[in-house]
């Protein structure tokens, strides 16, 4: 029999987890919202160069991951890891210039839920599919409550939900390196893909103080501190339970836009970002059962 005792200590051990993925879910989508504030200064492009080369220079300097050098399968999987962070990155912010936060991520998060169909062998897994699906048969054009979202910014945030697939494939396969290196690797590669994008949309006000400052925040807030807090939580949390809790991101960053940037959605894009926190929350609950 368990003593209440026992009891109490048990929650109290699961409670900092679950607190520091909630702290992370609100960084992460403040960090979206703070970063959005700054596209008219350089433009969404710029952002992403400035928060991902930022966030490159502190994890190289922190991790060194030059003292373990990679053999050359490992180098080509980091690489094409690392390229897919950068192209996420890149049309991730691309679609915030261009619809709300909310919708945004809601989009994006279909191509880790096909991840986890992909690799399902279970009829329940595709029933979450159908929940997604029509979460994003509410958002598209068709629907009339929809109608006003930019096409060009829904096709970024599903290619950035490609991009996000593939980075969790590639992860997996360098998931026995290193793993603070392995980041440190995967941002430089990243870093090499916006950067060069950054600097041709915004040119030299790429390196204006201001600029360098915001990108600086916003590498704290979506890149440094969201991943600190994630890694000290999976050691101490089952991987259903982490899903679940991440699966609310969307509903998260709907929030932080309309607190941060005054975003107000429509009641059906509310309904479809709930059907597709709702899919990814029954595919993260569910994946590995049987």
């Amino acid at each position: 029999m368990t003593s209440p005792a026992s009891t109490g200590r048990a929650g109290a051990g699961i409670l900092a987890p679950v607190l520091a993925i909630v702290g992370s879910l609100i960084s992460v989508n403040v960090g979206a919202a703070y970063a959005k504030g700054l596209f008219p200064l350089v433009g969404s492009a710029g952002i992403t160069a400035t928060r991902v080369g930022l966030a490159s220079i502190l994890l190289l300097a922190f991790w060194r991951p030059w003292r373990a050098p990679l053999a050359r399968a490992d180098a080509v999987n980091v690489a094409i890891y690392g390229f897919m962070l950068g192209m996420m990155n890149l049309l991730i912010y691309a679609a915030f210039a261009r619809i709300p936060i909310g919708v945004a991520i809601a989009i994006e998060v279909i191509g880790p839920l096909a991840v986890v169909v992909w690799s399902s062998r279970h009829l329940r897994d595709f029933a979450w599919v159908g929940c997604a699906a029509f979460g994003l048969w509410l958002l598209a054009p068709t629907s009339t409550d929809a109608a006003a979202l930019d096409p060009v910014g829904v096709a970024a945030a599903a290619a950035a939900g490609f991009c996000w697939a593939m980075y969790i494939v590639f992860g997996k396969r360098v998931s026995t390196l290193k793993g603070g290196h392995v980041v440190a690797w995967g941002m430089l590669v990243a870093a090499l893909c916006t950067v060069p994008v950054g600097i041709a949309q915004a040119g030299s006000a790429l390196f204006a103080a201001p600029v360098l400052l915001g990108g600086l925040m916003v590498a704290l807030l979506s890149s440094i501190l969201p991943y600190s807090l994630e890694m000290m939580a999976l050691s101490r949390l089952p991987r259903r339970v982490f899903g679940i809790l991440v699966s609310a991101g969307p509903a998260v960053g709907a929030l932080a836009g309309f607190f941060v940037l005054g975003e107000v959605l429509t009641t059906t894009q509310w309904l479809a970002i709930g059907m597709i926190v709702l899919a990814t929350a029954g595919s993260a609950a569910t994946a590995g059962r049987g």
